[in-house]
């Protein structure tokens, strides 16, 4: 095993004894905080798998984090269904609804796909808004039962703080597999990737059901830890919020989303108690980033990075060519002797 591999190793053990530190060292509603940013957080992960690594304007994504929890807690409290198998309807609820709405959004094109998605999403935030029989209508669906082993704070965190590291690590894999090159591939030259036999339409529908799906698990994880849902996780300011979290974080690193979600997620927590404009402070700070940090806070943490990588290989490759200069400079004084 390799240096860098133990290192990682170390440090994933490290995290997860952290994380599973947490319901003892701090109070209940920080808890609950760091439940919730894992999973906005993964809400703007599964977002920034089609927007950052696909390219694909996925304006709306907020409807499928909406319908996975509807799922849930429509088979759950509605059909009285084990809350295990709701837990599974809500994300393939997620997962179907992404086919449908992308087989009809996937002809068109960049900013006309995300117009026409947000129109469609829109619609589903107005049935789901108004059918009072079935989804609660405005006051949507409240004290949501969830299996025992999850029913207290501290079980619906270490719940989702599972389900949130299965789910990233998933995504993580596929971005690394020939799916995720293929559509990064997509995303950087369409023409070129048709050119090679791409099938693009068919990756880009694929990228969205994946995403759809891991939003959908986004919402059944708001259920275990909320246990209870509203029309709002439908609306498309959720959508606007969760894409500000990727751009915030660094849209072409993995784990941009991720912070991009603690940082927006702990605004709205801490700054809302002093004064209620604290998305005047959200707009400073996003202005700020995209002009001073276009590719995001992560991602210019990578740039730096890298860049130093860079100027350090570069500074050993000269110091190897000053070695063997000298070293045949040696040799030709000794031919002379």
């Amino acid at each position: 095993m390799g240096v860098s591999k133990q290192k990682i190793i170390i440090s994933l053990l490290v995290l997860a004894g952290i994380f599973a530190a947490v319901p003892f060292g701090l109070p209940r509603f920080y808890v609950y905080l760091i439940a919730l940013i894992i999973t906005t957080g993964l809400l703007s992960t599964s977002l920034n798998f089609v927007l950052g690594f696909g390219g694909i304007y996925q304006f709306h994504h907020g409807v499928f984090y909406g319908v996975g929890a509807y799922g849930a807690a429509v088979t759950i409290m509605k059909l009285g269904w084990n809350p295990w198998i709701g837990f599974i309807v809500g994300p393939l609820v997620s997962a179907f609804l992404s086919v449908v709405l992308g087989v009809i959004c996937i002809r068109l094109s960049k900013l006309y796909f995300g117009m026409l998605q947000i129109s469609l999403g829109s619609l589903l935030w107005v049935i789901v808004y108004r059918w009072y029989s079935f989804t609660g209508g405005d006051d949507g669906i409240h004290g949501i039962t969830v299996p025992r082993i999850i029913e207290t704070p501290t079980g619906a965190y270490y719940f989702t703080v599972l389900v949130g590291a299965v789910s990233m690590f998933t995504m993580y894999r596929i971005l690394h597999a020939p799916f995720g090159s293929i559509l990064q591939g997509i995303r950087d030259n369409v023409i070129r990737s048709q050119a090679v036999g791409v099938n693009v339409r068919r990756h880009q529908l694929i990228a969205l059901v994946i995403a759809g799906f891991f939003a959908g698990v986004a919402g059944v994880l708001f259920v275990a830890v909320d246990n209870s849902v509203f029309p709002d996780m439908l609306f498309w300011t959720l959508s606007l919020e969760i894409t500000i979290m990727a751009l915030l974080g660094g849209w072409f690193t993995f784990l941009g989303p991720m912070l991009g979600a603690a940082i927006i997620v702990l605004l709205r927590t801490f700054v809302s108690t002093v004064t209620d404009y604290w998305q005047l402070v959200l707009s400073v700070l996003l202005v700020l980033v995209i002009l001073f940090l276009p590719e995001g806070i992560l991602g210019k943490v990578f740039q730096i990075w890298n860049e130093k990588k860079r100027d350090k290989e570069i500074h050993g490759e000269k110091a190897r060519g000053m070695d063997y200069a000298g070293g045949k400079e040696h040799q030709q004084v000794l031919r002379r002797l």
